[in-house]
């Protein structure tokens, strides 16, 4: 059983149908619960639907259970890395390596978690040769605490200069033609630099006399009272060189938002031509902030220009990146750059760039705006793939060659054939038909039912449908259910032997219930098959139906009058049918 449900399964998975392939690995793992391999695959099965958070503990059990199997590291690595755990994806990838050096899919999946980690911390700076004198708030200490650097500190810009330096003290260089910058080195280096970068000295020099003695004819210094000498006025510090250039910087910016909010309003008002060009001149005044080359290319994406929305989009993200702009406004670019290749998409093969760009922009950040665009170009290109395969002459070829399988009970074959012919034409109700006999054949219930299903849906009148409807039912034992859709068949060819002869199957099941013909196998096991039906459960918990039947075993009165309600009895049949209550 654990095989079947696997390879249902890895069926629906290699389709494209998620949802049912961790439907059926569940059902394998029910079976087998020891079985690596299963968990492996429904944590795939989890990750192509974007469930990291489910794909997790699977990949983390099949590890368990097979420690030495390098594919449980594979999917480790890939839920890790879903959940933006970069350390522990990578972690998972090596350890993979460590067992199959060689193993393609755990070097991608390595090189993939590296290049995120990599872009999810801050660019690590060369050493500064100045060691920490610029780190923490003991820089500000000594330079609050020195006489010559006091004042500056109430210098804006000498202020702003030295935060600068310390967050990259590799930066000094910049600013070492600032005489401040110098005078605070050196006070932090506990030296004394002059303002041209010659060293200062300590004491006070004697005026120069005419001729100076030698210290061994120097006269004695005698002991007397000084005037103090008044405090010298501190000089007044030069201007930065570079002041005027910064401030000229600083006028750019502010100069290059309000051409950005003139953008922004004539957007609005769907003057996209004025827009492009505020936003450009935008981008001339401060090519640093990458949100002017995102607003334009959403103009032009307004305007149909897709490709040059692209071309603002990929400049975007390559400017971005040199900035280490925020992984917000890259991933911003990338969407709607995936959302200009979805316009442009004429076939289904056109999607591809656009489902790819959308997966990248969710490496940068998950928005669940990209999420929807994705799911719906996925959907998209899955639609026309539909259609460009359409094909109603090849689709009755391959559905003769299933028939043709078919009669030589080659039913593996048959279903191939038969899927083929649903694919290239998936409105006939014929295919589905055919395919529910083989999937009974082979005992695939489940799928025998739902492919009779869809033949019924697509069809109403065809009435093999019902007839490969309740096949497959009163195989799985739901005589109720199968002898239900034996009567609306019944309904629509009333001659129909075939018809005729499932409900007397039916009935005789159900007869043979009632009279209490079963063994106590086929009881025990037909009540366990019922008792997990939703409708036998609901016939159980109903407050009136639990009254109706005390009523049938202590008040034969009351009993009487229920025999008179159509509806009751046909719960009471479908209880006995069941094997729940038998009637004497």
């Amino acid at each position: 059983m654990a095989d079947e449900a696997k390879a249902k399964g890895n069926a629906a998975f290699s389709t494209g149908k998620y949802d049912e392939a961790i439907r059926h690995f569940t059902e394998a793992i029910n079976f087998s619960p020891t079985n690596h391999v299963l968990y492996s695959n429904r944590s795939a099965a989890y990750a192509s639907l974007g469930k990291y958070s489910d794909a997790l503990p699977d990949a983390e059990k099949t590890v368990e259970l097979k420690p030495d199997w390098s594919k449980g590291y594979s999917r480790l690595g890939a839920a890790h890395l879903g959940l933006r755990r970069y350390d522990d994806a990578v972690s998972a990838y090596k350890k993979g390596l460590e067992i199959d050096p060689n193993n393609d899919a755990l070097k991608s999946g390595l090189a993939d978690a590296q290049s995120a980690q990599a872009r999810s911390r801050p660019a690590q700076q060369p050493p500064s040769p100045f060691g920490d004198v610029f780190s923490g708030t003991e820089m500000w200490a000594k330079l609050t605490a020195d006489p010559s650097t006091r004042a500056l500190l109430q210098q804006p810009d000498f202020v702003r200069t030295m935060q600068d330096i310390q967050k990259n003290p590799s930066s000094l260089n910049m600013y070492l033609k600032d005489q401040r910058v110098m005078q605070a080195l050196g006070v932090l280096l506990g030296l004394k630099l002059n303002a041209r970068g010659g060293p200062e000295e300590d004491t006070e020099m004697p005026e120069s006399s005419p001729e100076r003695k030698r210290p061994a004819e120097a006269e004695p210094v005698k002991e007397e009272k000084r005037p103090e000498k008044a405090p010298e006025p501190e000089p007044e510090p030069e201007p930065m060189e570079h002041s005027g250039e910064e401030k000229e910087v600083k006028e750019r910016k502010a100069q290059a938002q309000k051409e950005k909010e003139a953008g922004n309003a004539a957007y609005k008002k769907k003057d996209f031509e004025a827009a492009i060009q505020h936003y450009t001149k935008a981008f001339e005044l401060d090519d640093e902030d990458i949100s002017f080359l995102t607003n334009r290319a959403a103009v032009y994406l307004e305007m149909g220009k897709y490709e040059d929305c692209i071309k603002d989009c990929d400049k975007a993200v390559e400017r971005g990146r040199e900035l280490r702009s925020d992984f917000k406004m890259i991933a911003r670019a990338l969407t709607r750059k995936g959302t200009a290749l979805v316009k442009m998409a004429k076939c289904s093969m056109d999607y591809e760039p656009a489902i790819e760009t959308f997966q990248k922009a969710l490496t940068e950040h998950r928005n669940p705006d990209t999420l929807k665009k994705l799911n719906e170009a996925e959907k998209a290109k899955k639609e026309l793939e539909q259609q460009e395969y359409f094909d109603p002459q090849i689709a009755d070829e391959e559905r003769e060659k299933g028939n043709q399988y078919f009669k030589e009970q080659k039913f593996p074959e048959s279903i191939k054939h038969y899927t083929e012919s649903i694919k290239r034409n998936p409105k006939d109700p014929r295919a589905y038909s055919n395919r529910a006999a083989c999937y009974t054949k082979l005992a695939a219930l489940p799928e025998g039912l739902k492919d009779a299903e869809k033949c019924i849906e697509l069809d109403p009148t065809f009435v093999k449908g019902y007839t490969r409807k309740g096949a497959a039912q009163f195989l799985m034992k739901e005589y109720e259910k199968a002898l239900e859709t034996y009567q609306e068949g019944l309904k629509l060819d009333r001659n129909n032997q075939e018809l005729l002869d499932g409900v007397r199957r039916c009935v005789e099941q159900i007869n043979k219930a009632s009279r209490g013909d079963l063994t106590p196998e086929e009881l025990k096991e037909r009540q366990a098959k019922a008792m997990q039906d939703p409708e036998i459960q609901n016939i159980l918990t109903d407050p009136v139906m639990r009254q109706v039947l005390n009523d049938f075993q202590d008040n034969p009165r009351a009993a009487q009058e229920h025999t008179k309600n159509p509806l009751v009895m046909n719960k009471i049949h479908k209880l006995v049918s069941a094997g729940i209550v038998q009637m004497k």
